[in-house]
C-alpha cells in the first residue's frame, strides 16, 4: 500500500481548513512521518478564518491540478456538488484543464500496435511524433491513414488504470472511513460520492463510449452549420485508443483580438446557445464539458466541440422542468422559477420555503437584464442550487451538472460576444423547442406503445361489456358511492328555506307596524295605535324565537 496517496489527501485538507476530519481519520500521524510539524493541524486551521490568502478557490483547483489525473476528475466532480462546497469553489473547479507533460512517442508506437493488431506503418501513411495536446487521462496526434483521411489519434496515457485505481482505493478507504465515524460522512454519504465519481472515471476510460458519443451528438446537430463534431473512424478505435476527424482550428479563448473583430461572434454564440438548448431540452443528451480547452474555432469559421468524454443525460420530465425553469429565469420571475425547483426536488425535514422563494426572487431580479459579459447563466444555476441545499431543499445531480456546463459556456460565449443576451435567446427559442419537442411525442416510435395499448383495449372489450351485461340481467350489479348524508342535507335546506321565509314575515310584520303608526285609532296601547303595536310584539317575539332557535338548537362545529 502505498502511504504517499493517502499523506496528499491529508494535506490537502489540513491546507483548507480540515484537519479536523485528518484526525478522525487517523492521517496526522503520516504528516509527521513526512516531516510536517505536530503543530501543522493548527496552523493550517488558521486558513478558513483567512489568514493564508494562497488558501483560495482558485488555489484550491490548482491543487487538484497538480495532484494528478484522479484528483483532476474529481474536482470536476466536485464542481457538480452544490450542497458540498460554496459556489465560488464550484466555478473554479468547473474550469480545471489539465495540461500535462506528454510521455514518449516509443510508448504511443508501442500503444497504438497492440491495440490495432497491425504494424504501425500498415495502419498509417503519416503519424507525427510531436503530441498536438497532452492530457492527464491521454494525448493526441495528427495522422493521415491510408486511404488519406486526415485523422486526431488519442492514445491512452500507459499506467493510467493503475494510477487511477491506486488513488481510489485511498479515498475510498478514507471515505468509508469517514462515511462510518462522522457527521460530515454521512451528511454528505461520501461513500457514495466515490462510488459515482469511480463509475464516471471508468466510462471515462473507455474510448468506445466517447467515440459513440461523438457519433449520436454529431448526428444531433448536423441542422447546424455553425457547429461541427468530429467523426469517429470506428475500425481504428478501441477502448485505449480514439480514431476521429481532425479539426484544424484554434481554442477560442487563444485567438487573437483583431481575429475576433472579424468574426460574427454574435452568430456564433447564439448557434452555440441554440446547439446546447437542443441538446438539453430536446435530444436529451448533452456534451457536459464545454470549457474553452474543448471548443475550437475552425479554419472555416465554425465552432468545433471535442473531447467527448463526458456526457450528461436528461429524462424527458427533467427536460419539461427544465425547459420552465430556463423560461422563469429568462423571464425575470424568480417565485415560478422557485417553484418549479421546488416541484424538481426533495425538500428535506429543515426545508424554509419561504426562505428559498425569497432568496431565490432576488437572485433573479439582479440578473434579469444583464448581457453574458455581466450575467454567469451557469454561476446562476449553481447559486439556485447552493441556495436550495442552504434552505434545505435536495435538487437533482442533474441540474448541478448543467450548470456547471452552462458556466463553461458562458467563458466562450463571452469571448465571442460580450454584449450577447443569453436570456434574450431563451425567450426567442422556447416555443420552437416546445413546439419539437410535441412532434416528437407523436413520432411513431413514440406512439407505439399507446397503439398497443388501444389494441389490448379492443380485444378485451367486448368481453368486459359482456360480463357487465350479464350482471346487469341477473340482477347482481352493484355500485360503491362514497357520497354525503341525503336525508341531512335535505334536512338543511328545508331549514334554510323556512328561516329565510320567516325572516321575511316578521320583516314584512315589522314595516306594517311602522305604516299603521300613522294611522289615527281609539284602540290604543302605552298610547301608540294598537294594531300597529300588537304587529310589532309579533315580529319581536318571532324573532326573539328565531334567535334563541339559532344560539340553542342548531349543532355547532
Amino acid at each position: 500500500m502505498d502511504l504517499r496517496r493517502y499523506g496528499r489527501i491529508a494535506r490537502l485538507l489540513m491546507k483548507y481548513g480540515r484537519s479536523d476530519l485528518v484526525q478522525q481519520a487517523g492521517l496526522e500521524r503520516l504528516l509527521v512521518e513526512e516531516g510536517v510539524p505536530a503543530g501543522g493541524a493548527a496552523r493550517h486551521r488558521a486558513v478558513s478564518s483567512g489568514e493564508y490568502a494562497t488558501a483560495t478557490s482558485e488555489s484550491f483547483a490548482a491543487d487538484l491540478e497538480a495532484m494528478g489525473p484522479t484528483y483532476i476528475k474529481l474536482g470536476q466532480l466536485l464542481s457538480t456538488r452544490s450542497d458540498f462546497l460554496p459556489p465560488e469553489y464550484m466555478a473554479s473547479l468547473a474550469r480545471l484543464q489539465d495540461n500535462v507533460e506528454p510521455f514518449p512517442y516509443a510508448q504511443v508506437e508501442e500503444i497504438v500496435t497492440t491495440e490495432l493488431g497491425v504494424r504501425f506503418s500498415r495502419a498509417f501513411r503519416e503519424f507525427e511524433p510531436e503530441p498536438i495536446a497532452a492530457a492527464s487521462l491521454g494525448q493526441v496526434h495528427r495522422a493521415v491513414l491510408r486511404s488519406g483521411r486526415v485523422v486526431a489519434v488519442k492514445v491512452q496515457r500507459p499506467g493510467i488504470r493503475e494510477a487511477i485505481a491506486g488513488d481510489l482505493a485511498a479515498l475510498e478507504d478514507i471515505a468509508e472511513f469517514l462515511g462510518n465515524h462522522t457527521d460530515v460522512g454521512r451528511r454528505y454519504d461520501l461513500k457514495g460520492m466515490l462510488e459515482e465519481f469511480r463509475r464516471s472515471l471508468i466510462r471515462e476510460l473507455d474510448y468506445t463510449r466517447e467515440a459513440n458519443h461523438l457519433t449520436i451528438i454529431g448526428r444531433n446537430l448536423r441542422e447546424f452549420d455553425d457547429i461541427v463534431v468530429p467523426a469517429p473512424v470506428p475500425d481504428y478505435s478501441t477502448a485505449r485508443l480514439l480514431t476521429m476527424d481532425y479539426v484544424r482550428g484554434r481554442k477560442v479563448t487563444a485567438l487573437a483580438p483583431l481575429a475576433l473583430l472579424e468574426l460574427d461572434g454574435e452568430s456564433l454564440a447564439e448557434s452555440l446557445f441554440k446547439a446546447y438548448m437542443k441538446q438539453i431540452l430536446i435530444d436529451g443528451i448533452f456534451h457536459a464539458d464545454p470549457h474553452p480547452g474543448n471548443v475550437f474555432l475552425t479554419d472555416d469559421r465554425q465552432l468545433a466541440l471535442i473531447d467527448l468524454g463526458m456526457i450528461g443525460r436528461i429524462a424527458p420530465v427533467m427536460q419539461e422542468n427544465l425547459l420552465k425553469l430556463l423560461l422563469a429565469l429568462s423571464e425575470g420571475n424568480g417565485e415560478a422559477a422557485a417553484g418549479v425547483a421546488i416541484e424538481m426536488g426533495e425538500p428535506l425535514a429543515d426545508f424554509d420555503e419561504n426562505r428559498y422563494l425569497r432568496e431565490v426572487s432576488q437572485l433573479v431580479a439582479e440578473h434579469q437584464h444583464a448581457t453574458i459579459g455581466e450575467l454567469k447563466t451557469g454561476r446562476v444555476m449553481l447559486e439556485l442550487t447552493h441556495t436550495a441545499g442552504a434552505s434545505g431543499l435536495r435538487l437533482p445531480a442533474d441540474l448541478a451538472l448543467l450548470g456547471k456546463t452552462m458556466l463553461n459556456l458562458d467563458l466562450v460565449a463571452q469571448t465571442l460576444a460580450p454584449n450577447f443576451q443569453p436570456n434574450e435567446i431563451i425567450r426567442r427559442n422556447a416555443s420552437e423547442v416546445l413546439t419539437r419537442r410535441l412532434t416528437r411525442s407523436l413520432a411513431p416510435g413514440n406512439l407505439l406503445p399507446t397503439l398497443l395499448e388501444l389494441n389490448e383495449f379492443a380485444h378485451t372489450f367486448p368481453a368486459r361489456v359482456n360480463r357487465v351485461l350479464d350482471r346487469v340481467a341477473e340482477n347482481e350489479l352493484s355500485l360503491k358511492v362514497d357520497a354525503f348524508d341525503q336525508v341531512r342535507l335535505m334536512e338543511g335546506m328545508q331549514k334554510i328555506a323556512n328561516r329565510i321565509t320567516l325572516g321575511l314575515v316578521l320583516a314584512a310584520l315589522i314595516l306594517g307596524a311602522a305604516m299603521l303608526m300613522r294611522v289615527e285609532t281609539s284602540f290604543r296601547i302605552f298610547g301608540y295605535p294598537g294594531l300597529a303595536m300588537l304587529l310589532f310584539l309579533a315580529a319581536a317575539c318571532g324573532g326573539a324565537a328565531l334567535a334563541y332557535s339559532i344560539l340553542f338548537r342548531d349543532e355547532h362545529g
